[in-house]
């Protein structure tokens, strides 16, 4: 497993170069990766805290944690990415189990929706998601939204 330097933080926490290095590798993966051309900064990152994951000095994964009534009703985890430097080593996993127990310790218990790219589906059903919407198309990508419902 691999070890990172894990940091959780309001929008008016985070330092200038946490912004910078969160948008550069949401941009990376978004737009560049992904070849989607949208506006990454939707205005709510400042209603939001933010998962970071360094290794050293870069930021190699990162999620969004939204109370609930900013995306959905429901709590939100939003934005889940992880750098092309560690893809396959587990760090998704890591990524989301981390954001999970901090959107519960943020903001209470609660089930948490996300809108999932399609082909992560089964990623997500690991963690108790279940697709709660037909396929829809979001910038070009097929989504589907997810829930995990309250534990217990």
């Amino acid at each position: 497993m691999m070890e990172f330097r894990i940091v959780t933080k309001s929008f008016e926490e985070l330092t200038p170069r946490e912004m910078y290095d969160l948008l550069q590798l949401r941009s990376a993966v978004f737009v560049v990766e992904q070849n989607c051309v949208f506006l990454d900064p939707d205005g709510l990152d400042d209603q939001c805290h933010h998962l970071l994951f360094y290794q050293g000095a870069t930021l190699e994964a990162y999620a969004r944690l939204l109370p609930a009534g900013v995306s959905y009703p429901e709590l939100s985890i939003g934005r889940i990415i992880t750098s092309a430097a560690v893809r396959g080593t587990g760090v998704g996993q890591q990524l989301v189990q981390k954001a999970i127990a901090e959107t519960h310790r943020l903001f209470g218990p609660g089930p948490i929706k996300i809108g999932a790219q399609l082909y992560a589906k089964k990623f997500y059903e690991r963690f108790g998601f279940v697709q709660s919407s037909e396929v829809y198309d979001e910038d070009g990508i097929d989504h589907i939204k997810m829930i995990r419902p309250v534990e217990g």
